[in-house]
Order: C-alpha cells, then structure tokens, then sequence
C-alpha cells in the first residue's frame, strides 16, 4: 500500500536474477579455471493476461524492464495506469495490471519497424511519427569537465561486463556544473533492455531528465535516441559510434550526441551549441 503523501507505485515484486553464474573452462595454457558468465532469461510480458512479447534479459530489474518497455512504446501514458507489476521465474514470466487497458493494441503492434538494436530488435512504427512532438529543455548544457567526470566514473565503475563481458550497459548521471554522478546504471544482454529499464526507475522515482545525461556502451541508433528523447534526457553519450537515422533524428529533436567517448576522447556530433567547452 501507498502511503497517504508518498508518490504512487505500483505493486511490485522484486525478483531480480542473479547477474552472473559461475562454469568451467580451459584456458590457452591448458588449465581448468572457474569463470562468471553472463546470465539470460526469457521473460514474456503479459498485459492484461493477454501476452505482448518475449524479451531475453539479465533478469537484474525485471520490474523497471517491463514497466519502461511500456512507457518507451506508448503503450501506457503515466505510472498511474500500472495496478501492478508480479514477475514469476518458475514459468518466466511478467504479468502486468493496468487500470484501463492498452489503447488499440492491435493497431499500435500490428506497425512495426525493424530496428539494428540488439534485445528487442523493434520499435512500434507510430513512435517514428510522433518524433515532431519531442522537445528538449533548450536551456541545459554540458561542460567538458562534466564530460570527463561521467567518463572517468564509468570507467573505475564496477560492472558486470568487467567480470563476465556478453552485456550492454546504461546509465543515468546528474549534470550540474563540473560534475557529474551516476544515479544509476543497468546492464542487460541488451542494451534496450537497460535503457527501458532505467525508462521504468525514472517512472517509479519520479526524476525528470531535463538536468540529466544518459550513457550508453551500445550504438546510437535511432532507437536510442528516440528512447532517451522520449525521457527528456538533452544529452546521449556513448564509448561506440552512431547510426546515419541516430545522427539525424538528434539533430531534429535538439539533442547533443556524444560518441566515441573514453579517457579524454570523444566526438561531439550533434548539439554543439549545447557543449560548453
């Protein structure tokens, strides 16, 4: 139950999976050493008792996963509209309650647009014409030292891809000043995986991304773009490259992307106006 001023939540579970597991293998020398891998789920989401998808996950946040999954396709307007959210390992599976239903389910899943993303692999088509409805807070910047900041916090941060590899990561860092702090970060067998989990926190804590910086390990391809401009997030920094649809859509929708970002390397592709170097 919620409490009388406390800001609404869903009931949830939390059923996160451990994120690594331990095997055998042979190294180059011949010797037998115990190795983390990566964990990975399926974990079908059912709506309504009425089945949406199958997405193969780390299972570390299934709860914010299935709640951004919906908030990032459109499929739910506001936190208020989930009842509940009860993840279930032994049948691998996630149902969701929600107050009203899914508006026209039929007609919003029937457009789909392939994606090069990796998890999902689909975007539903109407989010490609609502992109002209996005709009980014026009004041924010980011300055290099913040750069660096986030650069050097991701690098001594410790992740799952440091002890097993095999997954993609994302985070959510405040801006202010010179400074930069990781409020959170996700790792997944896919990087759409993280970012809707970060999606589903965002929802859940109530933080607004206008002050914030969303950092990626993946591509920036028009999925990830739309995704984050979709949270109100101005900044898109990743330590890989970009797509020519990623390129273009941050520039229509006024978002300053950042690639091939590490140590004291990067380069800034869109946005300058908003980079205080």
């Amino acid at each position: 139950m919620n409490a009388p001023d406390a800001p609404y939540r869903p009931v949830l579970t939390d059923a996160a999976r451990p994120s690594t597991f331990e095997v055998e293998a042979i190294d180059e020398h011949g010797e037998r050493r115990t190795v983390p891998i990566a964990g990975e789920h399926p974990l079908t989401l059912y709506v309504d008792k009425r089945e949406l998808l199958t997405i193969m996950t780390l299972g570390a946040a299934p709860e914010a996963l299935a709640i951004g999954y919906l908030r990032n396709q459109r499929l739910v307007d506001r936190i208020e509209d989930i009842v509940s959210v009860q993840v279930d390992w032994d049948t691998n599976a996630v149902a969701i309650v929600t107050r009203g239903g899914l508006k026209d389910l039929e007609g919003r899943t029937a457009k789909r647009t392939k994606t090069t993303g990796c998890g999902q692999g689909t975007v539903f088509g109407d989010l490609m014409d609502e992109i002209d409805r996005l709009s980014l807070p026009a004041g924010a910047t980011l300055t290099r030292a913040a750069l660096y900041d986030l650069l050097d916090r991701v690098r001594l941060h410790e992740t799952i891809y440091k002890q097993s590899g095999a997954v993609h990561g994302c985070g959510l860092a405040t801006n202010a000043g010179d400074a930069s702090e990781i409020l959170m970060f996700v790792e997944d067998v896919g990087r759409h995986n993280a970012v809707d989990a970060i999606a589903g926190r965002m929802w859940l804590d109530r933080l607004d991304g206008g002050d914030k910086v969303f950092y990626t390990t993946g591509r920036l391809t028009s999925e990830m773009v739309i995704k984050c401009a979709q949270m109100g997030i101005p900044f898109l920094v990743s330590r890989s490259g970009l797509t020519q649809m990623g390129h273009d859509i941050a520039k229509k929708v006024g978002m300053t992307m950042i690639g091939r970002a590490t140590n004291r390397h990067f380069l800034l592709f869109t946005g300058a106006e908003r980079f205080v170097a």
